[in-house]
């Protein structure tokens, strides 16, 4: 053998030679032709390939590659083929499969995997996809081949079933995991075709292929409209339902059931439950794919054994989406896909599960806190806590310490990028990401708030300090982005949630605010943050919870600086003023002649989110003024006074509805008392008269008294 091996480096050698010496090209071809011969045959080292780029260069096998006269009595693509050889052969070394004379034909290969194949042709198709796979391994290699239109080519040559199409699959494959965004992008018309035949063969498969085909599905279903929007992409996902009803209502074994999971998690991360459909079979399917996600989390997460829980980690994480979107089903009211008595028994099913994950949660040890995958269980755990505030009470309280500690980790780890991106859910594994745990946790820590043992816990291990912390973050996050008109960015919905919290413990924990220096920092940045966000009018509902804030706020914080009639105390009272105010006008009246109080244009769209928010802003308004010597004459600068008398004397009273009239008439009493300017604006505007109208007794006295 040795022998052997000395003849071919000994051959080598010589063709070498011919090569660096030929005087033309057919002594190049026949020199060449050898070399290649030897590059298939495979008996080529990383040192003997150097020699021959170095001997050979690219131009050479470019010339190849672009003519179209091959020598007498040789098959038509005889000098392509044979470049595509030398090419397959430099891209065995990284550093030459990422040059730029490599990138650039990646278009003539594109051409190869599109045309015809016949028996003469396939190895030129396999040098190809050496190349191909060599490219796609290299830092530039995966954005050359989305922009130079592989993406498509792969598709082509996967749908028509040419030779090699199964090495076009593992390319795709390769491509979506590393720019799945860039490839829909440019190509989701092919893309969808291959998910078309992925999902034909899926349902049509009646062996191991179809679990083979869940483990390959997921990687061709994206994160973007194409699916639900197109109606190939609603056709894939009918298929893709009845092939998945058909499995999992089949008794499987763990190897079989896994993929299936996770290839319906998969499908609900990209279009939720729309591609259940809304009948008896989707109601029995979604209620079967809940249930099995359940029992898989008990099994798990029960297991003492620590080694079965990680290899199952990712099976659990799938089986997470399922439970999010079973919590998401059972509350939803409007064309809801379960039945009252199904959601009654999910629930039922899901407390089970869910205490599987506090109990998981609670022998979580310290070295573990970096695992994506508690994150992705304390992120089940707070979709399961923002709605279900009843259930599992006592066990929740238990695990608040460490919930607390978790999130104040990685924020205090993160904080400088926490406003990037969260991965989703499935693809949490192995993410180098900073996650935001607080995020997915307010909500339920605003209902805690809300009551006595849980709050008591909250405010023991340090949360409001932590989340004042955080809502000033997040406010630098949110007045960093470029206003728009965009929807709710997950940003702006923490701040909201992280009001109400706040709102919480300013009426039941008011000695909390007083001697936490963190509420101070709160208050500072609710007094300058108003005023910059009440003109957007896109963040309108933001910027009722912030005024309310401020105002409950203001009441406790009273004897602080800030409030002494600074410049940013002022704004931020005549800004609150305006949010207050512009929240009424005077409209005619539909069934008559008159004018009737109604909502503003301008706020209607969010009433349903402010109204409360607007009561609460003036019970809180009425209860600053006697507190802040200098808010009446603030009051009377912002002509808030005239234009409420006004408002009052032009609108039928029948128009303004009780709880209306005591709001306002709160304000007015309290101004008019602090106040002799404000209690003569009033009188001037015919204050008594529109007070009586309105059955107002109390303001009414107020103006008589002297």
């Amino acid at each position: 053998m040795a022998s052997d091996g000395g003849d071919r480096n000994s051959t080598l050698k010589r063709c070498l030679d011919v090569l660096r010496d030929a005087r033309n090209d057919s002594e190049q071809f026949a020199a060449l032709l050898l070399v290649a011969k030897a590059v298939r045959a495979g008996e080529v080292d990383a040192k003997t390939r150097r020699q021959i780029f170095d001997a050979i260069g690219f131009t050479f096998p470019s010339r190849l590659l672009t003519s179209r006269q091959p020598p007498a009595g040789c098959p038509e693509h005889t000098f392509r083929a044979l470049g595509l050889t030398l090419l397959a052969c430099f891209c065995t070394d990284p550093e030459l499969a990422g040059h730029s004379q490599i990138l650039n034909k990646i278009p003539a290969f594109n051409d190869i995997l599109v045309s015809p194949c016949t028996p003469d042709s396939t190895s030129m198709v396999d040098d190809v996809y050496q190349c191909l796979n060599a490219i796609v391994a290299t830092a530039r290699g995966p954005r050359e081949l989305v922009t130079k239109g592989t993406v498509s080519a792969l598709c082509q040559a996967y749908v028509s079933c040419s030779y090699g199409s199964e090495h076009a699959l593992a390319l795709l494959l390769g491509l979506l995991a590393v720019a799945e965004a860039k490839c829909w992008q440019r190509d989701t018309p092919h893309l969808l075709v291959v998910l078309s035949k992925l999902s034909s063969d899926f349902l049509k498969s009646e062996d191991m292929t179809k679990f083979e085909l869940c483990e390959v599905l997921p990687h061709f279903i994206p994160l973007s409209p194409p699916l639900t929007q197109d109606s190939q992409g609603s056709e894939c996902l009918h298929r893709l339902y009845k092939g998945l009803a058909a499995i999992l209502g089949s008794k499987l074994n763990q190897a079989q059931q896994d993929p299936a999971l996770k290839l319906a998690a998969c499908l609900v991360q990209a279009c939720g439950s729309e591609w259940i459909p809304a009948e008896s079979a989707g109601s029995k399917f979604l209620a079967l794919l809940v249930n099995l996600a359940c029992v898989e989390v008990r099994l798990t997460l029960e297991e003492p054994d620590p080694v079965e829980v990680e290899g199952k980690k990712q099976v659990v994480t799938a089986c997470y989406v399922l439970m999010e979107m079973g919590i998401q089903e059972c509350l939803r009211e409007e064309k809801p896909l379960l039945e009252e008595v199904q959601k009654m028994q999910l629930m039922r099913i899901m407390e089970e599960a869910f205490g599987a994950v506090i109990f998981y949660l609670k022998q979580v040890k310290q070295e573990q806190l970096q695992d994506p995958f508690i994150f992705a269980s304390v992120r089940v755990l707070g979709a399961w806590m923002a709605e279900e505030t009843s259930s599992l009470k006592q066990e929740i309280c238990e695990l608040l310490p460490f919930l607390v500690h978790y999130a104040k980790k990685l924020f205090k780890e993160g904080s400088s990028a926490a406003s990037l991106p969260q991965p989703e859910l499935v693809s949490t594994e192995g993410s180098g990401l900073p996650r935001d745990a607080l995020r997915f946790l307010l909500p339920g820590f605003c209902h805690l708030t809300a009551e006595d043992r849980p709050r008591d816990i909250l405010i023991q291990e340090g949360a409001p300090a932590l989340l004042c912390e955080y809502f000033l973050h997040q406010w630098e996050v949110l007045s960093s982005q470029p206003t728009s008109l965009a929807p709710l960015t997950s940003t702006e919905m923490s701040l909201q949630t992280a009001c109400g919290i706040f709102l919480n413990l300013v009426v039941t924990a008011p000695d909390l605010i007083r001697r936490d220096e963190s509420f101070s920092s709160l208050m500072d940045l609710l007094l300058k943050s108003l005023p910059l966000l009440l003109p957007q009018k896109d963040h309108l509902v933001l910027a009722a919870n912030i005024a309310t804030l401020g105002l409950l706020m203001a009441r406790v914080l009273k004897a602080s600086t800030a409030l002494q009639g600074t410049q940013p105390a002022g704004e931020f009272f005549r800004a609150a003023i305006r949010f207050l105010s512009d929240a009424h006008t005077a409209q005619a009246d539909p069934g008559g002649d008159s004018l009737a109080m109604t909502v503003s244009p301008a706020y209607l769209s969010v009433w349903d989110d402010v109204q409360e928010l607007w009561f609460l802003g003036m019970q809180a308004l009425a209860g600053c003024v006697p507190l802040l010597p200098w808010l009446p004459q603030a009051v009377l600068q912002a002509r808030w006074l005239d234009d409420l008398s006004q408002l009052l004397s032009r609108v039928a009273p029948a128009s303004v509805d009780f709880e209306l009239i005591a709001a306002f008439q709160g304000v007015l009493v309290e101004l008019a008392r602090a106040s002799k300017l404000c209690k003569d604006v009033i009188l001037s505007h015919q204050g008594r008269e529109w007070a009586n109208l309105y059955g107002m007794a109390a303001l009414e006295q107020c103006l008589s008294e002297p």
